[in-house]
């Protein structure tokens, strides 16, 4: 879990108004003697619509059914014409009759007037298609994402989780959001999968498929999808006092709906901010596996036979970098029969390794897996099928999106492998294949040189581009591109590749360079020498430039190849 500064404020309730023609505003006493406005309706809509004005006062809110509050959340309430319209699905309780509550409020605060049940999210009008919405980076309709949580593949679907603040544009309310896809690159969005409880806000955390149903789970043909997520106690005003501790939530129909286990948590607080379990079957000894941060620096291995009873078995140290650790086994350059493990943290520096079903002893590291700014708490799939065979990943795209209904992004799924260099072994990253069904129109660039004063992408215009480039340089001191506004240099002195103030080596093969660049909206995803070289960037790309360059300066490089393709949105 990426941590943010985290603000906890008193339970004050009141109930709100205009949820149907009938309603009117009223302040009365709430049941605990606060003032507010109180009101109760009968759901017969799918979606509360609410006013949201970034930066204004953060009022408590309560949804209460049958006397419980079943959702409970903070929201900066619009009291005049809204930045955006959030929303609460109000499908689990379609037909009964509920109290909406929010702390302190004036009877005649006029943000409560427009509140109301519609079967449409207010606002949507252009959804997906909004002026800074990553066009083939995923987002969530509405609020603000940050870690994924539970990467999963079950039954041709793959599962994305994701840290999910559904009523703010800025860090909170720390829900599980839910989208599913069956090619890594459009995705359907499934709302809310774990809500907070008196335990604390969802954290981050892991999913598997209980293939064995060692949970017990199972209640039909589908196997149990089970998640194992932080309960962060004391981050809301319902939990505080308690630590934080880790829990399981399950889903029996395919992960459509999912279940708080009833004797959460099932491991109990060990030391700090304890947080962020990745779990994993590990085969040799049927047993699951978890990597919990600790604090500082340090993590630790547990194993269970059932995901519900945790022994300890030892510890990681991985320096400079902390959280959301990730811990899996790689073929060495595609051997099966030679792996190695890798564990990792939130920044992605990691440790190369093995494992005895016990111990982790690392053998080099650590390294870093990125070199961009735009990449943190990544994760890998679970249960990818062994005929994929691939290792795939997919970060938080650390990006702001000034001005929307939403705010970050995940970033570009890659693959990972591990192959050996001259440095000894180490990760690559490469797009995953299947962002290739994207491309829609290419223009492709016989081998000619590259001189200064010269740009062969001159006729080539567009807003969405995946372009590869194999480059000698010849005796150029320089050679980079502009993509529409965003300068990628490449210095032939230093061997360097150089974006948006971020540098990173990369040294050349044969005196040429291989670059593979990915433009959406808000970010350039750089991929060098075949994947040696990861640099993600979060930036803000100019609306009005539309236009490429290709460049060499202080001398003649030569194109060895050049292909330039014009990228479809995956929200089409």
């Amino acid at each position: 879990m990426a941590t943010r500064p985290l603000k906890t404020a008193l339970v004050i309730v009141v109930a709100l108004a205009a949820l149907s023609p009938a309603m009117g505003a009223d302040t009365n006493i709430a049941a605990d003697g606060i003032p507010g406005a109180t009101r109760d309706f009968t759901v017969t809509k799918r979606y509360l619509n609410l006013p949201v004005k970034n930066g204004a006062p953060k009022r408590r809110v309560s949804l209460i059914a049958d006397g419980k509050r079943v959702r409970e959340f903070e929201i900066e309430l619009a009291d005049a014409a809204p930045d955006w319209w959030a929303f609460l699905d109000l499908t689990p309780f379609r037909g009964r009759h509920v109290i909406l509550r929010v702390d302190q409020l004036r009877a005649d605060f006029a943000g409560l007037k427009s509140i109301g049940q519609s079967d449409q999210i207010r606002g949507a009008e252009n959804l997906y298609r909004e002026a800074l919405r990553p066009q083939f980076h995923f987002s969530s309709r509405r609020g603000w994402n940050n870690d994924p949580n539970g990467l999963v593949f079950y039954r041709g679907e793959y599962h994305l989780f994701y840290q999910h603040n559904p009523y703010g544009w800025s860090w909170g309310n720390m829900h599980w959001g839910h989208a599913v896809s069956r090619d890594l690159v459009h995705w359907r969005e499934l709302g809310e999968a774990i809500y907070p409880d008196t335990l604390g806000t969802i954290f981050s955390g892991s999913a598997v498929v209980d293939v064995n149903n060692t949970t017990g789970f199972q209640r039909g043909r589908e196997k149990p999808i089970v998640c194992i997520y932080t309960a962060a106690g004391g981050t809301s005003p319902e939990s505080q006092g308690r630590p934080f501790t880790q829990g399981l939530a399950y889903s029996t129909d395919r992960g459509r709906t999912f279940a708080q286990y009833e004797n959460n948590p099932v491991l109990p607080h060990v030391v700090g901010d304890n947080r962020d379990p990745k779990v994993l079957w590990y085969v040799p000894e049927k047993k699951w596996i978890m990597a919990l941060y600790l604090e500082g620096s340090d993590y630790v291995l547990f194993s269970s036979p059932d995901l519900k009873r945790w022994q300890q078995m030892s510890r990681v140290s991985i320096p400079g970098t902390s959280e959301c650790p990730e811990f899996f086994e790689i073929a060495v350059d595609g051997d099966r029969r030679n792996t190695r493990w890798i564990f990792y943290g939130g920044n992605g520096r990691y440790l190369i390794g093995r494992f005895d079903g016990t111990t982790f002893t690392p053998e080099s590291g650590p390294h870093a897996l990125n070199s961009g700014n735009c990449f943190y708490a990544s994760q890998t799939y679970n249960n990818l099928p062994a005929r994929d065979g691939r290792r795939i990943l997919i970060p938080w795209g650390q990006v702001n999106l000034p001005g929307m209904p939403f705010n970050q992004m995940m970033g570009l799924p890659v693959e990972l492998t591990l192959r050996r260099t001259d440095g000894g072994l180490r990760l690559f990253a490469n797009p995953v294949r299947e962002i290739k069904s994207l491309r829609r129109r290419s223009f492709t660039f016989q081998p000619q040189p590259l001189a200064p004063g010269t740009n062969p992408l001159a006729g080539v215009s567009g807003e969405l581009f995946d372009i590869t480039a194999d480059i000698a340089l010849g005796d150029a001191a320089e050679v980079g591109f502009n993509l529409r506004g965003v300068p990628v240099s490449y210095d032939a002195r230093k061997e360097e590749l150089a974006c948006q103030g971020k540098q990173a080596p990369l040294k050349t093969v044969g005196g040429r360079v291989h670059l593979r660049l990915l433009l959406d909206r808000a970010s350039l995803d750089i991929f060098g020498n075949d994947g040696r070289l990861y640099l993600p960037m979060g930036v803000i790309v100019p609306s009005e430039n539309r236009a490429l360059v290709v460049y060499a300066t202080g001398g003649t490089a030569k194109i060895n190849s050049l292909a330039v393709c014009r990228l479809r949105s995956a929200w089409e």
